[in-house]
């Protein structure tokens, strides 16, 4: 190793990878920088301390997480332009994934300050890798909105999306997650659900999305998630269907475009080769629903 290379300078800031279960898969690398740096920045200073006493290193420990990015970034950058080293951790895997570690990173670029990035865990390639699904080319995703419409939204635009997605998913939002997507993607698209990666429960299924609604109606979800959803079918064939799987999105999507009702309910029966009636009552349904 080279030494020179290696050594923590002062006035740059780390994005150090830490691990998202089993505390062996940590650097040595990980370790060094931790151990050299002026302060460390975590997302849960509770979880990172426990984290750092279990390899015997004690550091001056600062808050930074998304209600806190933009006053505590502005004190950590000064730290930086000043000399001092400071090591980002998330509570698991890499910073600025789906973190709001990304802002920090703009931040440095803004103020000119030296950011380098320490390699280790990512929840979303691991699983990826363990998917079966194909793994040349892929979309990470991470968590949908909370925002229903803000959701079907995203949805609808990945509906022709080829390529293999990634999504992150808490246990007590994957039903809603699975069924939307369901209807979005239909129930016959391949996706394989990670639980748990590197964990004693860890598990990975493989599965349609119909079947895994069908799984979570029995199971009650346990532990954190990551989706990796089969992209739309390639064949000219397939690909004709570009519009949501679920009748009454379909209307809503031209209604959505600004379309009278009926004019969006005459365009969508007219694509879907069926009578207009049938979507009415769907739409109808729907809104009741």
């Amino acid at each position: 190793m080279d030494t020179e290379k290696n050594k923590v300078l002062g006035g740059t800031l780390y994005l150090v990878a830490t691990p998202i279960g089993n505390l062996s898969d940590i650097t040595e690398r990980a370790l060094k920088v931790l151990s050299q740096v002026n302060f460390v920045a975590a997302e849960d200073t509770r979880n990172t301390g426990v984290l750092l006493a279990r390899f015997g290193i004690s550091k001056p420990l600062v808050s930074y997480f998304e209600h806190n990015k933009r006053q505590r970034g502005e004190i950590i950058v000064n730290r930086l332009l000043q000399g001092e080293s400071c090591a980002l951790v998330t509570d698991a895997g890499m910073p600025a994934i789906s973190d709001p570690g990304e802002d920090l990173v703009a931040l440095c670029a803004q103020k000119g300050v030296p950011v380098t990035a320490i390699p280790g865990c990512c929840a979303a390639v691991t699983a990826l890798v363990l998917s079966a699904l194909p793994t040349g080319r892929f979309v990470f995703e991470g968590f949908l909105t909370t925002s229903k419409s803000d959701r079907y939204r995203r949805l609808e635009e990945l509906a022709a999306e080829r390529r293999t997605m990634l999504f992150y998913e808490a246990p007590h939002k994957l039903r809603r997650t699975l069924s939307d997507m369901e209807r979005f993607f239909g129930g016959k698209r391949r996706i394989t659900l990670c639980r748990e990666l590197t964990k004693l429960n860890e598990e990975t299924i493989h599965t349609t999305l119909s079947g895994a609604v069908e799984k979570y109606e029995e199971k009650d979800p346990k532990g954190e998630y990551v989706l990796v959803l089969e992209g739309a079918p390639a064949c000219e064939e397939d690909t004709k269907i570009s519009y949501p799987a679920d009748p009454a999105m379909h209307v809503q999507t031209y209604i959505n475009m600004g379309m009278r009702n009926m004019d969006a309910i005459k365009a969508a029966a007219k694509e879907r080769g069926v009578p207009k009636a049938e979507l009415y009552k769907a739409l109808i349904d729907a809104k009741e629903e």
